[in-house]
Formats: structure tokens, sequence, C-alpha cells
């Protein structure tokens, strides 16, 4: 695939992006997702986390099942807050 390919559409990172840092020895999501946001944006990495884990198995040749798909924050999908403030009666 070609670098100029967006791989994580909420923070725009590209497969370029990510293969430089694979190459400059970042090998984990979460090391990949600290340096360019990958999976931090609305979608949580539902969109991007796969193609990552791919590329970094690919790189490394690491099989993808061995590799650990990275460190999930709650909320995993996001919530809206008017949903997380609702007051129930008896509370």
């Amino acid at each position: 695939m070609d670098d100029d390919v967006i791989v994580c559409r909420c923070e725009e990172v590209t497969l370029g992006e990510i293969r430089k840092c694979i190459e400059a020895g970042y090998t984990t999501f979460d090391e990949i997702k600290r340096l360019l946001r990958v999976g931090m944006g609305p979608c949580q990495g539902r969109g991007c986390r796969e193609i990552v884990l791919r590329e970094i198995s690919r790189a490394t040749g690491v099989p993808l099942e061995k590799l650990h798909p990275g460190t999930f924050r709650p909320p995993a999908k996001p919530v809206l807050l008017k949903l997380l403030a609702e007051e129930k009666e008896g509370d």
C-alpha cells in the first residue's frame, strides 16, 4: 500500500507515518498510539487498530495473534455526557 493512505481517519495518520515509527523501533500499538494518537479519536481505534497491528506484524515478523492490541480506557465507545449525568429516581 501507498505511504499516503490514511490509516487513522480520526487523527489523519498515514501509513507512511506508522511505517516510520516502526522503523524507528516503536513496535507496539501503545507506543505508536502515544506518538501519533492512532486509536485516540472518536472511534477509539475501531477503524485503525487492526491495520496498525497488521503493519507491525508485517514489519517485525511477529504473528498478528501474538501482538498486544493495546490498552483500552473507558469509555471504549463514545458515550453522550448527558447519559452519564442523568439523575435517576432515588439518587
